[in-house]
């Protein structure tokens, strides 16, 4: 059998990927699925680290957000990740994946705290270790949480999960002519605006080499194929 390509993953789940089909909140049967994903790529020798948006969940509470002040809101979201995380973690224990769940805020009762060195032996057991709470702090999105705990957790790549297979010329969508990029450049991105990530986390990135892959989550045997080193999504490095 093929070794994979990565041995240590980042795996960026935003909160809506959570939804399915539904308005907000977390879809059972679309989160077992992804979770089925991560355990097969686990089962190869993968190890895996999760962050996870909250997008989802703070949807359903945002027309009373609206006007709220930014710091305040941002850390309502932050909540919304780590049940977001608890909810993921609670997946894999159905699906008889170990995993921890640590947060950047202090939630002892639920989480325990961000402690890389524990993370990183978490990794090394074969635990799947779920990061909540972005970093911990306003003004920073959960994409600059996965490219900062990707460079604390050493991993070989971040993956962006998203609804779309990669990045394109244009809108899929809108325009059926629409190329995927195979490969960029972090300075393609930018200059481009390309949709990728947003500008915080792409720079952390550049600046510190990590390899960034943008894929599908909702494509069946996607995230193993981007693992074993295939022609998926789309590959963003220096």
């Amino acid at each position: 059998m093929t070794a994979p390509a990565y041995k240590r993953i980042l795996l960026k789940l935003s909160g809506e990927a959570l939804m399915g089909e539904d308005s907000y909140g977390i879809n059972r049967a679309t989160i077992d699925r992804m979770v089925s994903e991560v355990a097969e790529v686990v089962r190869l020798g993968v190890q895996v680290a999760v962050v996870i948006g909250g997008g989802n969940i703070f949807r359903g509470v945002a027309p009373a957000a609206a006007g709220m002040d930014r710091a305040t809101a941002d850390y309502m979201g932050m909540l919304a990740t780590v049940m977001n995380a608890l909810a993921l973690q609670d997946a894999m224990r159905r699906q008889g994946l170990v995993s921890r769940v640590q947060s950047a805020l202090n939630i002892e009762q639920v989480a325990e705290p961000y402690i890389r060195g524990k993370a990183m032996r978490y990794l090394e057991e074969g635990k799947v270790v779920i990061f909540g709470a972005g970093t911990g702090n306003p003004f920073f999105t959960t994409d600059t949480a996965a490219a900062l705990r990707g460079m604390e957790m050493n991993v070989d790549v971040v993956l962006k999960a998203t609804k779309v297979d990669g990045v394109y010329t244009d809108d899929p969508k809108t325009n059926p002519e629409a190329m995927r990029y195979q490969r960029l450049t972090f300075d393609e991105a930018i200059v481009k605006n390309l949709k990728v990530m947003d500008a915080t986390a792409l720079t952390l990135c550049r600046d510190q080499k990590m390899p960034l892959c943008v894929f599908s989550i909702f494509k069946e045997g996607a995230l193993k194929r981007v693992v074993m080193g295939e022609d998926e999504g789309t590959l963003v490095q220096c």
